[in-house]
């Protein structure tokens, strides 16, 4: 064989044993990526963040004392009943007595009931549904300057500070931005102080608590002014930052023809008790003050 030929089958044996060679490697590589997601997937913490918001809605609809509940077992209509869970955590039911259901979501409530019918054999293949109709273990209380002071139900939907405030209707008209909450953690009573104007003006939600049954909330009363004399609308007004007497005034509706801005007073109270002092329409409003207003002499 000449020199030229046997360089030429080296080339092509060359040639081909890469070949060959490269798509092994190439498949232990795909093999290798292929194994490494799938470790990735399991110790994902989105994966373990995304349970915790279920248990915490699984706590929030777990029946407890007091709940109404209505328990249907579908094709047996005479078997419908409404109970009030009791303070043992149990509600009574037809055939089977005392169920316990404290703790259990409806669901699970509704399985143990079925399980009791399937296992007395007082229904073949029951199928149990049991419903809230009235929530009352699970509550806060909202009290001060609220549109609507009262107790509230928790739910997986309405856990939350500005939720609750939103069923009070909102903070009232002479209502502070300040908020106290007063919680019960394990047996440990704490006070927590938001302010929810600031809460919301930096976008920092993380001040807006989860509340728990039994948490009360009070809304502050806010710092107020009051203006009387010649202005068309005396009475109180709340303080706004940096307000100034004209601001108040003008909240006050404004003089009035028969007034004047000459010779204002101001009532306020310091440590010494209540003094009167001058002011103009540029001066800075202090909580408490009491504007006067008088009539012009011309």
């Amino acid at each position: 064989m000449n020199k030229p030929l046997r360089t030429s089958i080296a080339l092509l044996l060359a040639v081909s044993g890469t070949a060959i060679a490269a798509p092994t490697v190439a498949s232990l590589t795909v093999a290798q990526r292929s194994s490494a997601p799938a470790t990735v997937a399991a110790a994902s913490p989105s994966t373990m963040t995304a349970a915790e918001p279920q248990q915490a809605d699984l706590r929030l609809e777990a029946l407890g004392m007091g709940d109404m509940v209505r328990v249907s077992v579908f094709r047996n209509p005479e078997l419908t009943t409404e109970a009030r869970v009791s303070e043992r955590g149990t509600i009574l039911f037809p055939m089977i007595g005392e169920v316990n259901v404290a703790g259990l979501t409806p669901s699970q409530a509704g399985s143990r009931i079925a399980d009791k019918l399937r296992s007395g054999k007082y229904v073949v293949n029951p199928e149990v549904t049991v419903s809230m109709m009235q929530v009352n273990s699970r509550q806060v209380s909202v009290l001060g300057n609220v549109v609507k002071p009262g107790r509230y139900p928790l739910d997986s939907t309405t856990a939350h500070l500005t939720d609750v405030i939103a069923l009070a209707g909102g903070v009232g008209p002479t209502g502070s931005d300040e908020v106290t909450i007063i919680t019960n953690r394990g047996g440990k009573q704490e006070k927590v102080n938001v302010d929810m104007a600031e809460m919301f003006r930096r976008g920092d939600l993380t001040h807006n608590i989860t509340l728990e049954p039994g948490d009360t909330i009070y809304v502050h009363k806010a710092p107020m002014v009051y203006v009387y004399g010649e202005v068309q609308k005396g009475g109180a007004y709340r303080v706004e930052p940096n307000m100034t007497v004209m601001q108040a005034i003008a909240m006050g509706g404004g003089i009035t023809p028969r007034g004047t801005e000459r010779g204002i007073k101001i009532s306020r109270r310091d440590s010494s008790g209540v003094k009167r002092v001058d002011a103009d329409l540029n001066t800075t409003v202090q909580p408490d003050d009491v504007i006067y207003i008088r009539e012009s002499l011309f």
